[in-house]
Parts: structure tokens; C-alpha cells; sequence
């Protein structure tokens, strides 16, 4: 036996077993095979549409997220302004209040000072004359027939008091 040249009933053998398992694949392994890689292909280009489809949705979903964030630092800012301008007005307006009210206090002040000063020259007006009624009354008793004595006398007087 050579192992270089096949024996003829071997090789008859083995093409037909070849060519039965061959028939038997093409008439129902391949197709089934076939269909399972075509249906493994279709899932496959469906995982990508879908992958696609989902990216842009997120890019969109995305752009529209920086699109709020800007909206909403706008927002913000034009709020912030608005406390800002509305902290000056409050702080003006209570500054003229306070300046209102100290300008009216300080009024006030005056004119009670002024009455009080006024008062007080009444009182003093009213003291003198009473003082000069009571030296005049008691000049005119002694009835003082020298100048000296009444200088005299007027001193004393003041003295008294």
C-alpha cells in the first residue's frame, strides 16, 4: 500500500459521503445558516440606524440643554440686575426719608430753641423791670437828697440781690 495513491474504492467512498452530507447541508443547513447571518446582517444595520438615530437625539437634547443653561444665566442676570436697581431705589428713598426726617427734627429743634430762647427773654425782660420797679421804689422812699448817696444806696441794692 502506497499512502501517496489513494486507494479507488476509498476515494469512491469518500465522494459519496461527501456529496451526501454536501446535498443534505445545501438542502437544509445552509439555507438555515443563510437565513441566520441575513437576520444577524438586518439586526446589526438596525443597532446602527438606531445608534444614529439616538446620537442626533442626544446632540439635539444637548443643544437645546445649552440652550436653557444661556436662557436661564440670562435669567439670572436680568434678575440680579433687578434686585441691584431695586436695592438703590430702596436705598434712596430710605436715605431721603432719613434726610426728610432729620431736616424736619432738626426744625423742630430750632423752633423750640427759639421759643425756649424767647422765654427766656421774657422772663429776664420780666425780671429786670421787676428788679428796677423794686430799686426805683425803695430810691424814691429813701428819698436821697445827695447824688453819692444814691449811687450809694443804688449799689447796695444790686448788692442785695
Amino acid at each position: 500500500m502506497n499512502l501517496l495513491t489513494p486507494d479507488p474504492g476509498l476515494l469512491f467512498w469518500m465522494v459519496l459521503s461527501f456529496g451526501v452530507v454536501f446535498f443534505l447541508l445545501a438542502k437544509w443547513g445552509f439555507p438555515v445558516i443563510v437565513k441566520a447571518i441575513n437576520e444577524r446582517k438586518e439586526f446589526i444595520e438596525m443597532s446602527l440606524l438606531s445608534a444614529k438615530q439616538a446620537n442626533e437625539k442626544l446632540a439635539s437634547i444637548q443643544a437645546e440643554g445649552e440652550k436653557l443653561l444661556a436662557d436661564a444665566k440670562m435669567q439670572q442676570k436680568e434678575i440680579i440686575a433687578g434686585a441691584m436697581q431695586e436695592k438703590q431705589r430702596i436705598v434712596q428713598a430710605a436715605q431721603d426719608e432719613a434726610q426728610t426726617s432729620a431736616n424736619q427734627m432738626i426744625e423742630e429743634a430750632r423752633q423750640s430753641i427759639q421759643a425756649e430762647k424767647e422765654k427766656a427773654l421774657r422772663d429776664v425782660r420780666n425780671e429786670v423791670a421787676s428788679l428796677a420797679l423794686d430799686i426805683a421804689e425803695k430810691v424814691i422812699g429813701e428819698r436821697m437828697k445827695d447824688d453819692a448817696m444814691q449811687k450809694e444806696t443804688i449799689n447796695r441794692l444790686i448788692e442785695q440781690l
